[in-house]
C-alpha cells in the first residue's frame, strides 16, 4: 500500500491551541487505524529520521502515523510545563479522541514510544480514553521515582542535573520560520520567557511523594486495560520495566528485553537487533484492525541472556542468546542463597564485621544511567571501583550460572552518620581478570523502610536492609568467578552524601545475596530487521565527536569527570533546516571529602537555514554543600549575532536526608 506524508498538520484542542503533527496516510480507501506519538522531542528536526524508519512501514501496512509535537514544543502553540504532567496527559487524550473522530479513522489508536513516548503512552493508557485500543512502550518505567533519572534507591542521581539542563536546552529552542511564518520569533520570546528550570521542582520532591506518585503506573496496576508491548534495553538505565510490568500488570503484556543501549531494537546496539517495525505492525494490526497475527502466542517474556561480554571499547556485539518465558514471573527461574563470609568468600559463613568507606570518587567506571552509544558510557572494567570497595568473590565455576531476573541482597549494616548510602554490584571476573559489571542496586539507608517518609539512622546502630538490585539476564561461564562489590561512594552516577561515612557489615547467617537462578528455558530469538541500517542518510556538514575522560589532579587530590559531546552540522534532506547540538559536562569531587562536590553543565543548540541562524545555551552550576543543593543556572539566545533574551536562576534547596 502506497501512502502519503503531510508535514504539518494542525490539530486544534478545546481551549484553541494547536498542536503540530506530522502524518503518515495510507493510501487507498480507509478507514484506517492510527498510532500516535506525543513527545517534545520536535518532530521535524529532533526525530524525524527515527520517525521515518518506522512509520512509512506503518502506513505501507494500512495503519496511519500521527506524529505530535507536545505543547510549548517544536511548533507548537503553548508553554512547556513539565514532564508527564496532568495538561500533557489531557492534551494526549484529546488528541487521540480527535485522530478517532477523523473521516479516515477506524476509531481505533494505538499509542507509542520511547523513553518520554513510552512513558507518557502507559501514563495515558492508565487514563482509559476510549478510543486507545494498545500500547508499544520502550525504555520506560512504571516507578517515576525508582525508575526514571531524578532518584533511585532514595539516592539522588547526576542525571537528575543533566536531565534538567537537557529539557532547558529542549525546550528553549525556536519553531520553525518555514511553518510558523512571521510569529515565529514571537512565539520563540513568549517560550523563553515562560521556560522553566525543572531542577527546582525535583529538588523540592525528594521523597517519593505525590508528585512522583503521578504517572507512576505501579500505583494501579489495574487501571491499564489494553494489551502492552514493554521493551527494554540491558545496556540502558530503563531495564527493570519489562519484567516488572509483566510480573504486576492485569493487563495482557509481552515483554522483551535485549543487550541494546537507549533505542529502537532495530537499529540500537550492541546487535543482536530485533526487527521492532514487523512485530509491531503485528501488534497493531492485531489490536487495532481485529486481525490474527499470533501476538498473542509471544512468550510473556522474552529476555537475552548476555554471555561474559567483555568490559570496555565499542561493543558492536554482546554474546548470548535469546531465552522465552512463557509466564512471567516463571517457574524456570529457581533462587540460589550465598551467604558473605567474614574471609571475603561468596558462600563464606565465617561471622565477623567488615568495614567499609569508599573513597568519594568511587564509582568512575559506572557508565552512565541515558546510555545513546555502546561505548564509554557503557560501564567499564570495575577493577578500579572494586579496589575501592569491599569484595566478596566465589569459586571458578566448574558450569555455566545464567542470571535471570533481580537479585537481592539482605545484610545487617550500621553507619558512623546519620545519612550515608550503600551500593552493590554483581560482577563477572574473567580468568584474566577483566571485570565486567552484570548488575547494581544503590540504598539511601534513611530510606530503607520506603521512599516517602525517610528517617535518620542513628550511627553505631545495625539495620536489617534489603537492597534490590536492577534486573539482568546474564550467563557467567565456566572458569569466570562471581563478585559481590559494596561500596558507600557510586561517583558521578550517584551524587554523595553530605559527610563522608563508614558503613560496618555484620556477616555470618543474616548475610545473603539471593540469586535468580534461570534453568532450562526454550530460545526464542526475535525476528531480525530486514534492513540492517533503516536510518535514512542525513547530510553531515560536519563531524561531531563524544568523549569521556577521568582527570585526577596529584597536587589537590581532586578527581573530575568530564564528558563533551557535539553533534556536528547536519541537515535535514526534506526542508533543508540544519542543525547542531552540544553537550559538556564536569563533575569534580574531593576523594577524601563529599563536601563540595560540583557539576558545571553546558548546553547549546543552534538551527540555520539559508541566512536565518538561531540558537540558545544551558547553562547549571549545581554544588553539593553539607546541608543542601545550590544552583546556578542560565538560559540565553540569540539570532544571528543579537543576543535576544537571558535569563538566570539562583536557588538552594536543603537536603532531606540525602
Amino acid at each position: 500500500m502506497g501512502f502519503t506524508v503531510e508535514e504539518t498538520v494542525w490539530i486544534t484542542l478545546a481551549d484553541g491551541t494547536r498542536l503540530a503533527a506530522r502524518v503518515w496516510m495510507p493510501e487507498g480507501r480507509g478507514p484506517f487505524p492510527a498510532v500516535l506519538e506525543f513527545l517534545p522531542y520536535r518532530r521535524r528536526d529532533g526525530t524525524s529520521r527515527r520517525d521515518d524508519s518506522t512509520y512509512p512501514a506503518f502506513a505501507e501496512a494500512g495503519i496511519a502515523g500521527v506524529r505530535v509535537d507536545s505543547r510549548g514544543h517544536g511548533d507548537s502553540d503553548g508553554l512547556f510545563d513539565d514532564e508527564y504532567s496532568r495538561r500533557e496527559l489531557a492534551d494526549a487524550c484529546e488528541v487521540i479522541g480527535w485522530i478517532a473522530a477523523q473521516a479516515w479513522s477506524n476509531g481505533a489508536v494505538g499509542m507509542m514510544g520511547i523513553s518520554w513516548g513510552g512513558f507518557n503512552a502507559l501514563q495515558v493508557a492508565a487514563l482509559r480514553p476510549p478510543a486507545l485500543k494498545a500500547v508499544i512502550a520502550l525504555c520506560t518505567s512504571a516507578d517515576r521515582y525508582n525508575d526514571d533519572i531524578h532518584y533511585k534507591g532514595g539516592c539522588q542521581l547526576s542525571a537528575n542535573v543533566s536531565w534538567a539542563g537537557t529539557m532547558l536546552s529542549y525546550a528553549s529552542r525556536p519553531p520553525d520560520p518555514e511553518v510558523l511564518g512571521n510569529s515565529w520569533r514571537e512565539v520563540w520570546l513568549e517560550r523563553l520567557e515562560g521556560e522553566p528550570l525543572l531542577l527546582e521542582v525535583w529538588l523540592k520532591h525528594q521523597r517519593r511523594d505525590a508528585y512522583w506518585r503521578h504517572g507512576s503506573i505501579c500505583e494501579d496496576w489495574a487501571a491499564i486495560e489494553v494489551p502492552i508491548f514493554v521493551i527494554g534495553g540491558w545496556a540502558d538505565g530503563y531495564r527493570n520495566a519489562p519484567a516488572t510490568i509483566a510480573a504486576n500488570s492485569t493487563a495482557l503484556v509481552k515483554a522483551m528485553t535485549g543487550p541494546w543501549v537507549h533505542k529502537y531494537p532495530h537499529f540500537a546496539w550492541p546487535r543482536p537487533r530485533a526487527d521492532f517495525v514487523s512485530m509491531a505492525i503485528a501488534w497493531w494490526r492485531r489490536w487495532l484492525m481485529d486481525e490474527p497475527t499470533g501476538v498473542e502466542d509471544w512468550p510473556a517474556y522474552r529476555a537475552y541472556m548476555s554471555a561474559a561480554p567483555r568490559p570496555g571499547g565499542w561493543r558492536a556485539d554482546e554474546p548470548g542468546r535469546w531465552v522465552g518465558l512463557e509466564t512471567w514471573p516463571s517457574g524456570a527461574v529457581g533462587e540460589s542463597r550465598l551467604t558473605l563470609g567474614a574471609d571475603g568468600r561468596l558462600g563464606g559463613a565465617a561471622p565477623g564485621d567488615r568495614a567499609i568507606a569508599s573513597p568519594q570518587h568511587c564509582g568512575t567506571a559506572a557508565g552512565e544511567y541515558f546510555t545513546l552509544a555502546p561505548d564509554a558510557g557503557l560501564p567499564g572494567d570495575q577493577n578500579g571501583d572494586d579496589a575501592m570497595s569491599v569484595c566478596w568473590q566465589g569459586a571458578p565455576l566448574d558450569q555455566p550460572l545464567d542470571i535471570l531476573g533481580r537479585p537481592v541482597l539482605r545484610l545487617d549494616v550500621a553507619l558512623d552518620q546519620p545519612q550515608g548510602n550503600l551500593i552493590a554490584r554483581l560482577v563477572d571476573l574473567h580468568p584474566d581478570g577483566a571485570a565486567n559489571l552484570i548488575a547494581r542496586g544503590v540504598l539511601n539507608l534513611c530510606h530503607r523502610g520506603g521512599n516517602a517518609a525517610p528517617e535518620a539512622v542513628a550511627p553505631g546502630d545495625f539495620y536489617h536492609v534489603t537492597l534490590a538490585l536492577d534486573e539482568t539476564g546474564y550467563r557467567l561461564a565456566p572458569g569466570h568467578r562471581l563478585r559481590l562489590a559494596l561500596s558507600t561512594a557510586y561517583w558521578p552516577l550517584v551524587l554523595p552524601g553530605p559527610r563522608a561515612v563508614t558503613a560496618t557489615i555484620r556477616l555470618g547467617a543474616g548475610a545473603e545475596l539471593i540469586l535468580p537462578l534461570l534453568g532450562d528455558a526454550p530460545e526464542a530469538p526475535p525476528p531480525l530487521p530486514a534492513d540492517p541500517e533503516p536510518l535514512a542518510p542525513c547530510p553531515v556538514q560536519t563531524q561531531g565527536h563524544r568523549r569521556r575522560h577521568v582527570e585526577h589532579d596529584l597536587q589537590s587530590g581532586r578527581v573530575r569527570y568530564v564528558l563533551s559531546e557535539d553533534g556536528g552540522w547536519s541537515e535535514n534532506p526534506v526542508h533543508f533546516m540544519a542543525s547542531r547540538e552540544t553537550r559538556d559536562e564536569v563533575w569534580e569531587i574531593d576523594p577524601a571529602d563529599p563536601e563540595g562536590a560540583t557539576g558545571h553543565l553546558v548546553f547549546t543548540a543552534e538551527r540555520k537555514r539559508g541566512g536565518w541562524h538561531a540558537a540558545t545555551r544551558a547553562e547549571i552550576r549545581f554544588t553539593c554543600a553539607a546541608e543542601s543543593y545550590r544552583v546556578e543556572a542560565e538560559l540565553t539566545a540569540r539570532e544571528g549575532e543579537v543576543e535576544l533574551f537571558r535569563k538566570t536562576w539562583s536557588f538552594e534547596v536543603a537536603r532531606d536526608h540525602m
